[in-house]
């Protein structure tokens, strides 16, 4: 992407493509991917979740393909274990082989994820994109019915902080890699909640950028994604890398990576925003306690709404938990834009889902409102970056533009550029201008 051929996919044809790529292919396999995972080796129970009638041909085909879909599962379980226990457990295994069996859990993630491709000949029964589950508005009104009014108290932060776990690192190119793990304060999730650290080689008390991925987005499990900010490693930065709720190894059974949150919205939004929250905190915690460097926030998408919402939770925080600075890539200024009105949300379809349980928009956006940025910048503006694409459906450019003039950006730290919300993560691989711009802004504060 960094070569002359990433030029091509830097351009708007490019989102349009992957519009209709999501909508057409990934969507739809994903979808039945999941079913898979759900259905357990059963070949009726997969027809009978997925809703097909399948002709006896396509009968044995499916059957053969749930049987490679079960011996990947069990390749996968085999190898997370001994992940596990390499780089968490009593095991005192030696660098080259952490390296190996990284590789190798990775290896077997990227195959048993790309066994959607396995299912493509099933796509003429027009599987759904995303397994809805959509709440009554009097279950939602039981867990968040005060929300609407005062969003303080869902969004505290630990009173007790949980232990984290830091893995034996092993080294990489451009320093150490390492996770850690801690139990989500979160009562809704109360899961593992995993974070890989790249460290910079040879820096000490480097300054940290705890970075959030987009929705169904899962890097610790694809190979290939484009990375847009791999660039921090090199410029000396520490990235901390959560895994959003419903991902990865936090992905509910019978669900594809993010599908989750929209299936079951706005109930899934609600959980994944109060969690990630106090989920920062933690994070926050440990990057002081491990780095006398500036401590920052950013991320793309999903991740870049997760930051600005923490943003302004933190200043009900200790001094010691709120981000230094952000970095928010692909962002807007209401939760409703992106979940409700953007592109990516109207493929999932769930506005029509949340029709049929008796939710109206205006119903789901009084609690989305509870996650939306604050009306001023909680932090200095000097020290927010924001990268915008004008094209960006997904994310609505008109409501990025929005915040940063309400939040008075100053002019050199607004990127603008001619891309979508596919398009633009490939534009910054190849201008690194907003994160030079980024790392100006962070060693300011050192």
């Amino acid at each position: 992407m960094r070569g002359p051929l990433g030029g091509l996919f830097s351009r708007s044809w490019f989102d349009s493509a992957s519009m209709y790529f999501l909508r057409k292919w990934y969507l739809p396999l994903s979808r039945l991917w999941a079913v898979a995972d759900e259905a357990r080796g059963s070949v009726p129970k997969f027809a009978e979740i997925a809703r097909i009638d399948p002709s006896y041909s396509q009968y044995q085909r499916l059957r053969k393909v749930i049987f490679r879909f079960e011996t990947s599962r069990a390749r996968v379980d085999a190898i997370d274990a001994a992940w596990r226990d390499a780089f968490f457990g009593q095991r005192q295994p030696q660098q080259g082989d952490l390296a190996a069996i990284e590789k190798a859990r990775k290896d077997a993630h990227q195959s048993h994820n790309m066994m959607r491709r396995d299912l493509r000949f099933l796509l003429h029964f027009r599987p759904q994109t995303s397994r809805y589950v959509i709440p009554s508005q009097e279950e939602v009104e039981s867990h968040y019915g005060a929300i609407r009014n005062s969003a303080e108290s869902y969004f505290a932060a630990p009173a007790e902080m949980p232990q984290v776990e830091q893995s034996r690192p092993f080294g990489a190119s451009d320093g150490n890699q390492y996770w850690i793990r801690f139990r989500s304060p979160s009562t809704r999730t109360s899961d593992l909640v995993y974070a890989r650290v790249h460290e910079p080689a040879g820096v000490s008390d480097p300054p940290t950028i705890i970075y959030g991925h987009g929705i169904c987005v899962e890097f610790d499990y694809l190979e290939g994604l484009v990375d847009e900010v791999d660039v921090l490693c090199r410029m000396g930065f520490r990235v901390v890398r959560p895994e959003a709720p419903f991902h990865g190894r936090r992905r509910p059974t019978g669900y594809y990576g993010g599908e989750y949150i929209s299936a079951t919205s706005p109930i899934g939004i609600l959980d994944t925003c109060t969690a990630a929250v106090a989920e920062r905190a933690v994070l926050m915690d440990w990057c002081r306690a491990t780095s006398k460097g500036p401590v920052t926030m950013g991320g793309s998408s999903l991740g870049a709404l997760l930051a600005q919402l923490v943003s302004g939770q933190a200043r009900n925080w200790p001094e010691r938990l709120r981000p230094d600075a952000l970095l928010l890539i692909m962002h807007c200024s209401r939760m409703e834009d992106a979940l409700i009105h953007g592109s990516i949300a109207k493929l999932f379809g769930a506005l029509e889902a949340k029709h049929e349980r008796g939710w109206s928009v205006a119903n789901v956006a009084e609690y989305l409102r509870a996650l939306d940025p604050p009306r001023q910048a909680a932090i200095d503006a000097a020290n927010i970056v924001s990268i915008l694409g004008e094209s960006d459906q997904a994310t609505p450019f008109a409501g990025g533009l929005e915040l940063i003039e309400r939040w008075q950006l100053p002019q050199e730290n607004r990127f603008i550029w001619p891309q979508g919300h596919f398009s633009l993560p490939i534009a910054l691989t190849r201008n690194h201008s907003p994160l030079r711009r980024f790392q100006q802004v962070v060693k300011a504060l050192a």
